[in-house]
């Protein structure tokens, strides 16, 4: 157990350890000293926010708020995702009707959809959670749906002859074949309501500002130190983020499914 820990970590250190190489390369090397400030080393950077209470506590708050709204973002798309699939998979009007606008969220740049949502919703924290709503719902109706389709045609012959109600075939048929989907939708949209968060953040100032409305303001100052320290956070925010729903979707589908193939879109 603990060689297969160590092996798995090994790679993550070793991609840490080139990324920090790279980056004193480029301090000392590639930038002359009266131009370092645009890159400073990663000592100098953390170690300037780390040591001061005055950026750290602000920032850690401002992480709170996005890891906040990235949560609720994502039970909220993950409630319509998977209404909205429910409802496309048992009605064919509603599929020729739904998904299209499911395609158009998906596939119109966010940053064209910002000024209607800060004009109608404001520019506080229910803006941002609609950002992040819309960036990570797509995934949850796609494989969902997708999901609820894949039940084989034998099992839907075996329902009808015991004279299923459609709401048995969903229940007791198409949901349990579709759980594997649903959990690959869910890990694509925990990742994405991180960016939805991050964007609503930097977009949205009104309130208590979140870690991406200090990024806004630390680029405005050219404040590099706290600016790559807060960087670092959002990386580590998504990374975790990630992974923990990775390691619930290992959990429940590997536990109830073993190793059968999973279904994606």
């Amino acid at each position: 157990m603990r060689a297969g820990a160590l092996a798995r970590g090994l790679p993550v250190v070793a991609a840490l350890a080139g990324i920090a190489a790279v980056w004193y390369a480029i301090s000392y090397l590639v930038l002359p000293p009266d131009q370092r400030f645009l890159l400073p080393p990663p000592h100098q950077a953390y170690g300037t926010a780390v040591s001061n209470a005055s950026i750290m506590g602000p920032m850690l708050e401002g992480l709170g708020r996005s890891i906040l709204v990235a949560i609720i973002g994502l039970v909220i798309a993950v409630v319509l995702g998977i209404g909205w699939a429910v409802v496309m998979s048992q009605f064919g009007w509603a599929e020729k009707i739904l998904y299209p606008y499911a395609v158009i969220l998906q596939t119109i740049p966010i940053l064209a959809l910002v000024p209607l949502i800060g004009i109608w919703m404001g520019y506080g924290f229910p803006a941002r959670i609609a950002v992040c709503v819309i960036i990570a719902v797509f995934p949850m109706i796609s494989n969902t749906f997708f999901g609820l389709q894949s039940a084989g045609a034998d099992a839907h012959d075996l329902m009808t002859l015991n004279r299923a109600t459609r709401a048995q075939r969903l229940f007791k048929l198409e949901f349990p074949a579709a759980v594997p989907s649903i959990f690959t939708g869910l890990r694509t949209a925990a990742g994405l309501s991180v960016i939805g968060a991050i964007v609503g953040d930097y977009f949205f100032q009104q309130g208590a500002p979140g870690i991406g409305g200090l990024l806004r303001v630390y680029t405005q100052r050219l404040s590099m130190e706290p600016l790559l320290t807060a960087v670092t956070l959002t990386a580590l925010f998504g990374v975790v983020f990630f992974t923990a729903f990775a390691a619930l979707d290992r959990a429940v589908v590997g536990r109830w499914y073993g190793s059968n193939p999973r279904g994606e879109r």
